[in-house]
């Protein structure tokens, strides 16, 4: 099962009504080094939130603009090791109301079933994945304001149980 994982407004959340939570560097065993945010942008994510995504047991991919910066900068705070990146085209957006990453999210999965988080999802979004991808797929959107939250996880985890069951 893969994981499409965004970054801004998904683990960086923006626009919450109390200030963001800023974090300290993780505590590291004697003789490791100490991650610490390479973008002051990455101190707003909880560094909880790795363990929790890992727990999930799927393949962890990140779907952002970010790029290969999200293993340099996001991946050491949260505690994973590099994940796969998905490489976007050249094509600025997509047709309609259909998000960018769209397309590209759906043929990197090649069938494989797939959750996305993602603050930027549509019911055109839904529609489209329903539409083109044969496997199981959840495209959940995430608040913005708020980033990752108790409530996403259930859902996905409710999902993934529903997989498994399958």
């Amino acid at each position: 099962m893969l994981l499409f994982l965004d970054i801004d407004g998904t683990l960086i959340p923006f626009g919450a009504t109390r200030p963001y939570p800023v974090y300290e560097p993780l505590v590291a065993l004697p003789g490791t080094a100490v991650p610490a945010p390479a973008s002051p942008l990455v101190s707003r994510i909880d560094p909880a939130l790795g363990g929790r995504l890992t727990a999930l047991g799927c393949e962890l991919v990140w779907a952002t603009t970010w790029m290969d910066d999200a293993n340099s900068c996001v991946a050491p705070w949260l505690g994973l090791p590099p994940l796969s990146v998905v490489e976007w085209p050249d094509e600025d957006e997509a047709p309609g109301r259909l998000h960018w990453k769209t397309r590209p999210l759906v043929a990197w999965a090649a069938g494989r079933p797939f959750v996305w988080v993602d603050d930027e999802i549509t019911e055109a979004d839904l529609a489209w994945v329903a539409d083109h991808h044969p496997g199981p797929a959840l495209p959940h959107r995430v608040d913005h304001r708020h980033g990752l939250t108790d409530a996403d996880f259930a859902r996905v985890e409710e999902w993934l149980r529903t997989q498994a069951d399958a």
